[in-house]
């Protein structure tokens, strides 16, 4: 029994029960396999998917960021203010990475350095960068005034809206981080033993930082490609982003106790989100019930990480 239960929990049993979920959706919800539906589908994981690459990395070394919506939504709007300020919107860019990345050095300094726990650090990084965004705006939408920007999101490349490319890429890119550098080794360590860690000469301070970091930055791509998708920057944009996020890399095997994370179960993860969603969508359900589901869809995801960890010798 304790093996079958670490196939199904395992990467490859969660990719099977995906495969049979998604089949049998396929053939029951009208439209879901259409071009149009697919490539809906892709653009409106884009945001979870992206964050959720670094959130990995957040989770998977005991830690998590309960400030990426407010990050998202703050650079989406750095991004159109500065681009509508300077008239260049490389800048506008240039300006949204950089609050990002400095939204994240800020909860890695003040998490790792501090000591400050990482639930009251980033809750209170949610509050304050939520804040900003809304005062920097007098809490209104701020319309582009180039219509280049559109461009970022409507853009495609064979026929992909360029969004789901940089998405993709971003996968590749640190699922070869997590499984082939120090980095990513380091990061699986410092999350199964700190201490251990820091005895083989691991520096769990510095590394701790810039995961937070990269995950700001991330954060920065995500608030550009969505101020171009939703043409504005809105500061009350992304609301919830974090709570869906967690729940996609939960749902993928990432440990909310550390050390164990894979990429490819964190990509299921977040389709799973997706696919969720669009079906709802496809059947005319309230988006009142979103709201349940995804509660739902969070707590099976805590429940399946209980159970994993609970399998002696289960590794993901």
């Amino acid at each position: 029994m304790t093996s079958i239960k670490k196939i199904l929990l395992g990467e490859q049993g969660l990719v099977v029960i995906f495969l049979l979920a998604f089949a049998v959706v396929a053939l029951t919800v009208p439209n879901f396999l259409t071009e149009r539906n697919m490539l809906g589908l892709l653009q409106s994981v884009v945001t979870i998917g992206i964050v959720a690459c670094t959130m990995m990395f957040c989770l998977a070394s005991r830690d998590f960021d309960l400030s990426v919506g407010s990050t998202v939504a703050f650079t989406g709007m750095i991004a159109v203010m500065a681009s509508n300020a300077t008239g260049s919107i490389f800048l506008g860019l240039l300006a949204a990475l950089a609050g990002g990345f400095i939204v994240g050095l800020f909860n890695g300094v003040v998490i790792a350095k501090f000591r400050i726990n990482a639930l009251i650090t980033t809750l209170a990084t949610m509050q304050i960068v939520r804040g900003l965004a809304l005062i920097s705006s007098d809490g209104r939408a701020v319309g582009i005034n180039d219509p280049s920007f559109y461009q970022l999101a409507l853009s495609k490349f064979l026929g992909i809206p360029t969004p789901i490319w940089v998405m993709l890429l971003l996968f590749v890119v640190f699922g070869f981080v997590l499984n082939r550098t120090v980095f990513g080794k380091n990061t699986l360590a410092i999350g199964g033993n700190p201490e251990a860690s820091r005895l083989a000469g691991v520096n769990v301070v510095s590394m701790r930082v810039w995961i937070f970091a990269l995950q700001g930055l991330v954060c920065g791509i995500a608030g550009i490609l969505l101020a171009s998708r939703i043409t504005s920057g809105q500061p009350n944009a992304a609301t919830g982003l974090e709570l869906s996020v967690i729940s996609a890399c939960v749902l993928g095997g990432v440990s909310l106790a550390g050390g164990r994370a894979a990429m490819l179960g964190v990509i299921v993860g977040v389709l799973i989100m997706g696919i969720a969603e669009n079906v709802m969508n496809l059947l005319n359900i309230q988006a009142f019930y979103q709201y349940v589901v995804r509660g739902c869809i969070l707590l099976i995801a805590v429940l399946l990480d209980n159970l994993r960890s609970n399998i002696v010798g289960f590794r993901g």
